[in-house]
Formats: C-alpha cells, sequence, structure tokens
C-alpha cells in the first residue's frame, strides 16, 4: 500500500518546486507529493495545493490550457484543498486586474488592487502580522495568534460572505488574507516562504482530518 499523495497543481503560475519541497518536508515522510500536469493526478490525489503566481487572466488561460480548470473546481468541494496567494484568489468570481478578468467562481466576491495610500508600496511586500478569526479551527494548530507570515501581493480578495473569512491583515486596509469553507483553506500569504509558522501551517493542512 503506497502512501497517500498531495497534488502540488501545476499550471505553470507559480514556485512549484519550493511549494512542494516545503510540504514534502511538512509532511515528515507520511506522504508522497507529486507535482501535477494532468488532470487524472488532481483526480487521485487524497488533497491539493493551488498555489499560484502572476496576473489572474494568464493564471484561469493557464489551467483552461492545462485542461484542469474543471478538476480543480471539482477538488474544491470533494477533498482538502490548500490554495495559496493567486491560487485563493481564483476561488473569486472576478478579478479587477488589468481591465477585469473571470475567476474559478467558487465563491462570491472580488479580487480587488490595494489603494494608493501615500507611505504604502504596492506591492504588499514581506512580513505581516496574520489575525486569526477563529483560532480553533485546525488549520491554526501550534501557530499564536497575530503570527507573522510571508506576503507579496498588489490585489486582494473581498468575499460577499463574511463569515468564510478566515483571518485578516492590514495593509492601507484590513483585509481578508485566509478563507476557509468545510474541505477548503486558502491564504494570500505564503507558507512556503514564512519559515516556522508557514511550514505549521503546512504540517496542519496534511494533518487535518475532515
Amino acid at each position: 500500500m503506497g502512501k497517500p499523495v498531495v497534488a502540488v497543481v501545476d499550471y505553470e503560475m507559480g514556485n512549484l518546486r519550493s511549494v512542494a519541497q516545503a510540504v514534502l518536508h511538512a509532511a515528515d515522510g507520511q506522504w508522497d507529493v507529486v507535482i501535477a500536469h494532468q488532470p487524472e493526478q488532481i483526480q487521485q490525489a487524497e488533497r491539493v495545493v493551488l498555489p499560484g503566481q502572476g496576473a489572474m487572466r494568464d493564471c484561469m488561460q493557464g489551467m483552461h490550457e492545462a485542461g484542469i480548470d474543471e478538476v480543480v473546481r471539482n477538488a474544491v468541494f470533494n477533498k482538502p484543498v490548500l490554495a495559496i496567494c493567486v491560487g485563493m484568489q481564483a476561488l473569486m468570481q472576478h478579478s479587477e486586474e488589468n481591465g477585469g478578468a473571470d475567476a474559478l467562481g467558487v465563491f462570491a466576491g472580488t479580487v480587488k488592487r490595494f489603494p494608493e495610500v501615500a507611505g504604502l508600496k504596492v506591492p504588499h511586500m514581506g512580513w505581516n502580522q496574520v489575525h486569526q478569526r477563529d483560532p480553533s479551527h485546525p488549520m491554526w494548530n501550534n501557530i499564536e495568534q497575530d503570527a507573522r507570515f510571508y506576503f507579496v501581493h498588489s490585489f486582494y480578495v473581498e468575499p460577499q460572505d463574511e463569515k468564510i473569512v478566515a483571518a485578516t491583515c492590514d495593509y492601507a486596509l484590513t483585509f481578508c488574507t485566509a478563507l476557509h469553507q468545510d474541505n477548503l483553506f486558502a491564504t494570500q500569504f505564503h507558507p512556503e516562504k514564512s519559515h516556522t509558522v508557514g511550514l505549521q501551517l503546512l504540517k496542519n493542512f496534511v494533518e487535518w482530518n475532515i
């Protein structure tokens, strides 16, 4: 009997190897981690990580050309999924980026650009505190309230349903930095770049009993 598999989705829009290596380290030999190019790899995996970097239009085009957009959307409702950065933004209906782009539409909501505020640079880049809405959620196990994670982004998500917001962060405004619903968890920050707390969150993901 082989080990269970975490699929890191490859649609040419993320730092896949660093994400895969971080998940592999956090899994501590208990899971296999594959970089998934094919829809079947995502369907067959027990857990899925959806990373992402770059522009939303390119992100969605990359998913469509790889033939994985519907497979990813289905996975969100059927198995543990962790979405990261643009992967989280892709869960919304629409992004304002570059004149507008449709996303996966898993959640009602919009991806918006940070406002121009004197003294604050866009993109939001570096370490910032993450305030958990519900510290009892299994994905926050052994992570202190207001722990600092690493961010690189110019856009943030604004979901219509406040109940799915798992954490917030302050930068020009208070924005949603994590989402949760059932078997899905998503972060705007990069756990794979967030050292000890990031590895803990990835460990929590592979140990998450849903």
